[in-house]
C-alpha cells in the first residue's frame, strides 16, 4: 500500500519531490501551499493532490498530517519549526531541506522524546556532503582534517558575478551573511561567511571557495574530539566572493535582506544548465601511516519524467527522497532526531533516489563515486 505523505511547498524543489515520488508509485503525495500558481504545476503529476493552505495555522497543519506516513517540508526556511511543531503534535515523520542553523536547533528539541523520526537538513549541503563525508572519515584510525567543497554553478556563466539563481534566493542569501560552524585546531568554533578564500582547478576549469553557513550540518557535533580541523566552503567561478563581501559588507546590504533579495532575482536570470560539484578530501593516520582520501563528483542538469530539471533541483529532492526511502526501508532510526551521516553511503547511492548522485549527465550511466573525477589542484 502506498504511504500518504504531505509535502510542504510547491516551488522548484517541491515539484521535483512531487515528481520523483510520484514516479516511484509507492507514495501519495498531497502537496500543499499558499500560492495556487506553483499547486497548478503539481497537478499534471500522477498520484499528487494540491490544497491551498496557510502554512503558519497549527490547527489546520495538524489535521492535515494526522494519518500520514511524513511531512516533507521544501518550503523557506522560516516555516520549519512551525511544521516540524505539527508534525510532532500529529505522530508523523518529519524530514526538511533546511540549511538554517537556528531552525535545526528547533527541530533538534522537538525531537526529544517524540514517537516519530525527525531528519532535518536532507538535501545536497548540507544532507549529502555529510553523508560521503562520515563514509570517508570512518577509513581512518585518527582523523586529521576533513573538507568539504560544494558548487552548485551555471555551466555557461555571463554575468559578473558568474552565477545564475538556481534554487531558494532566501537560502542563499542566508548562507552568504550568516557565521558559520568549523573545526579549527580540535575546537569547536564560528568562523565569518564570506572569508578563507582558497582557489583551485578541476577538469581544468578555475574555481574558488570561501566560507558559507549550514553547509556542515550536525557533522560538525559527530566528529567533535575526533578531527582536527573539520571546515566546509561553498565553491564558485573565480571573482564572485569579492562582488558579494561588497554588496553585504560594504553597501550593508546584508543589514537589508530583502533588498538583495530584490536585487538578486531582479537581475540573475534562473538557468536549467548547470552543474553541481561536489568534493570531499580527508586526512589522518591508517595503520600508522598519513594518508589522505577523497570524493570528487559532478551532477548535471538532464531530462526526468520528459522534463528538463538543473542539477541542483534533481540533487536536493533526490537527498531528501532517498532519505525518505530509508527510512520507510528500516535503514534509518525510527524515532528521535536523525543526522544525515547516520545514513550508510553504500545503501544511500544505491536507492533509486540517490543514484542520481552518481548518474553521469553526459553518457548516461551510473559512475563509480569514488576517485572518478581527477584531484582539485590548489593554485
Amino acid at each position: 500500500m502506498a504511504k500518504k505523505i504531505v509535502l510542504f511547498g510547491a516551488g522548484k524543489i517541491g515539484e521535483m519531490i512531487a515528481t520523483l515520488l510520484s514516479g516511484s508509485g509507492d507514495y501519495e503525495i498531497t502537496a500543499v501551499d499558499r500560492d495556487a500558481d506553483n499547486l497548478d504545476r503539481l497537478q499534471r503529476i500522477p498520484h499528487v493532490k494540491t490544497k491551498i493552505v496557510d502554512i503558519t495555522d497549527h490547527g489546520q497543519l495538524t489535521g492535515i498530517l494526522k494519518g500520514k506516513f511524513a511531512a516533507l517540508s521544501a518550503s523557506p526556511y522560516q516555516l520549519t519549526p512551525v511544521i516540524a511543531r505539527a508534525a510532532k503534535e500529529a505522530g508523523t515523520h518529519y524530514f526538511d531541506l533546511t540549511e538554517d542553523v537556528e531552525s535545526t536547533r528547533i527541530v533538534k528539541q522537538l525531537a526529544e522524546g517524540a514517537a516519530t523520526a525527525f531528519l532535518p537538513q536532507c538535501g545536497l549541503a548540507p544532507g549529502f556532503i555529510s553523508i560521503v563525508a562520515h563514509d570517508i572519515a570512518k577509513k581512518f584510525d585518527r582523523l586529521h582534517e576533513v573538507r568539504m567543497r560544494v558548487g552548485a554553478l551555471p555551466k555557461y556563466p555571463t554575468n559578473a558575478l558568474k552565477y545564475n539563481l538556481t534554487w531558494s534566493t532566501d537560502g542563499l542569501i542566508n548562507e552568504y551573511c550568516n557565521s558559520c560552524e568549523a573545526i579549527v585546531d580540535g575546537e569547536m568554533r564560528e568562523v565569518p561567511a564570506l572569508e578563507e578564500i582558497e582557489a583551485f582547478s578541476l577538469d581544468g576549469i578555475a574555481y574558488e571557495a570561501f566560507n558559507t553557513s549550514g553547509g556542515l550540518g550536525t557533522l560538525w557535533e559527530t566528529l567533535s574530539g575526533k578531527v582536527n580541523n573539520l571546515n566546509y566552503r561553498t565553491v564558485r567561478y573565480p571573482g564572485h566572493r569579492d562582488i558579494v563581501k561588497m554588496l553585504i559588507h560594504d553597501l550593508r546590504l546584508g543589514e537589508r535582506r530583502e533588498l538583495l533579495k530584490n536585487i538578486f532575482e531582479h537581475a540573475l536570470p534562473m538557468t536549467l544548465q548547470d552543474v553541481v560539484l561536489i568534493f570531499v578530501t580527508a586526512s589522518g593516520y591508517q595503520q600508522g601511516r598519513f594518508m589522505q582520501e577523497s570524493y570528487a563528483q559532478k551532477v548535471y542538469s538532464r531530462e526526468i519524467g520528459g522534463k528538463v530539471w538543473s542539477a541542483i533541483q534533481i540533487t536536493t529532492a533526490s537527498g531528501i527522497c532517498a532519505m525518505l526511502d530509508l527510512l520507510a526501508e528500516d535503514k534509518l532510526p525510527q524515532k528521535g532526531f536523525v543526522r544525515q551521516e547516520q545514513a550508510d553511503l553504500g545503501a544511500f547511492i544505491s536507492n533509486r533516489f540517490g543514484k542520481n548522485y552518481v548518474f553521469d549527465g553526459d553518457s548516461g550511466s551510473i559512475l563509480s563515486t569514488l576517485g572518478k573525477e581527477q584531484e582539485p589542484q590548489l593554485v
